[in-house]
């Protein structure tokens, strides 16, 4: 009988000891999981002064479009510079039904009626007038031709990385440029500028 009591009580301490393994192993897990230190790869979450450079050339400038020759077409111009990517954006009226030529010229002198102080195309590479991407070559200005709807309005849009606004490279920098609007239908053939005839609306791209 005495050692029936012995035994079951070796047992009683054996289980109890076990039970309280385990729950310290437990313990220990959890605690590692919580304290183990972050995987190398883990990044933090870039702030204001971790910006990279390419975003801190954003800009934003809109110009207006005054009639020449006596036509009577008026408009707006956007545009945006953001990650080193140029958005222009034309809202213009007063338009004839139809094809018309849109460039970017030399100067943004537009003082004359005619619209022809703001010179010819701009062509800071020295190309052959073509359309735009062309292989054989292609002004820098030639944006190229739209579609005016009945009511003589028409909406424009074009997004390049071969312009900038401000930067100071000569062969990209659209600032002290203008914006011309052409009566007639750049045929991207003829030199220099595409017998677009004549210079209906100007404005020049200034801060």
């Amino acid at each position: 009988m005495k050692r029936s009591i012995l035994y079951i009580t070796i047992l009683a301490l054996c289980l109890n000891f076990s039970c309280k393994k385990d729950k310290k192993e437990e313990v220990s897990n959890e605690a590692t999981e919580v304290e183990a230190p972050v995987e190398e790869n883990e990044k933090k979450r870039p702030t204001v002064t971790d910006e990279p450079e390419y975003y801190k050339d954003s800009k934003k400038l809109t110009i207006r479009l005054d009639p020449k020759s006596n036509s009577g077409v008026s408009g707006s111009v956007m545009f945006t510079q953001e990650q080193g990517v140029v958005t222009m954006i034309a809202a213009l009226n007063g338009l004839t039904e139809g094809e018309h030529a849109i460039h970017i010229h030399e100067k943004a002198d537009c003082s004359s009626d005619d619209g022809k102080s703001s010179g010819g195309h701009w062509n800071p590479t020295g190309q052959p007038h073509g359309k735009w991407g062309d292989e054989t070559g292609y002004h820098k200005g030639d944006i190229g031709n739209f579609t005016a709807n009945a009511d003589g309005r028409s909406n424009i849009t074009k997004i390049t990385n071969e312009w900038c606004i401000g930067c100071g490279d000569e062969t990209k920098d659209i600032l002290g440029k203008a914006i011309i609007v052409h009566q007639g239908v750049d045929d991207f053939k003829s030199q220099p500028s595409g017998a677009a005839g004549s210079r209906v609306s100007c404005g020049g791209i200034i801060e």
